[in-house]
């Protein structure tokens, strides 16, 4: 991570016999809405007939061979900070039953549209020892390679993560996703919750996002810097929810 996007090129897979030309014509010009934003051009892309819409971006870009990130590397000491909330992965597959409120899916996709350009560039301006996006493998997920990775133990605190609006409440009404069972699968080996929750409330941590925020390991002298800085930058939602620690045996993971 830490790198600069040059180029893009689309990938789209479009029914053409079940959708309008104008809703590809929306999915390419919205595309193009974010690469420009992220600071890329739309430099061509391929199209094919599909029986589901899907759309995806091969990116090409550069970036300095001693100013890149890894997501291991993660210090005993070091604070944790979230940048994004979590939860859109059991709010998408509520809203398929109109479970959720307009309002909370609404946010949501605020939340997934912002880019993680603007945590990137106030991160450039410290020192940071780990990233990893937080996407498809959830917080527990992610949070166990980057542990396993630093030889180290992430200790997490339940309250602190920040949350989507509605997102517990959608899984303590029962609903779930399809890959919740399979991420705790692969860590729960690994991973002790300390603190006692029902286990639709542990479900979070397990909850795959789309386009999550940056997950830091961040020296205590310049994470309350870091964090300020992220709120300054309209990133309001990033929150220190946890630190980094020996490791012990082989719990990676410690939820509190």
């Amino acid at each position: 991570m830490g790198g600069q996007p040059l180029t893009c090129l689309n990938l789209a897979g479009f029914p053409s016999k079940k959708l309008k030309p104008e809703v590809l014509n929306q999915i390419v010009a919205g595309a193009v809405t974010k690469i420009t934003e992220a600071g890329a051009v739309l430099a061509g892309g391929h199209t094919t007939d599909d029986e589901e819409p899907k759309f995806g971006l091969a990116v090409t870009g550069v970036v300095h061979p001693k100013k890149f990130w890894t997501n291991k590397g993660a210090i005993a000491g070091d604070d944790l900070i979230l940048t994004k909330p979590i939860g859109s992965g059991v709010i998408f597959n509520a809203n398929l039953k109109n479970w959720v409120t307009g309002e909370a899916l609404d946010e949501c996709l605020s939340i997934i549209i912002t880019l993680n350009k603007t945590a990137a560039e106030v991160m450039r301006e410290y020192e940071i020892h780990a990233v990893t996006d937080i996407t498809g493998f959830g917080l527990a997920g992610h949070g166990f390679e980057m542990a396993k990775g630093s030889k180290a133990r992430l200790e997490i605190k339940m309250d602190d993560i920040p949350l989507m609006r509605e997102a517990l409440e959608m899984y303590e009404r029962g609903m779930n996703t399809g890959v919740n069972s399979s991420i705790r699968q692969l860590v729960e080996k690994n991973l002790v919750f300390e603190k006692s929750l029902p286990r639709w409330h542990q479900e979070i941590i397990f909850d795959p996002q789309t386009s999550g925020g940056l997950m830091a390991a961040i020296p205590p002298g310049q994470s309350q810097m870091v964090l300020k800085s992220l709120h300054a930058r309209g990133l309001t939602e990033s929150r220190i929810i946890g630190s980094v620690k020996p490791l012990q045996n082989s719990t990676y993971l410690v939820f509190k």
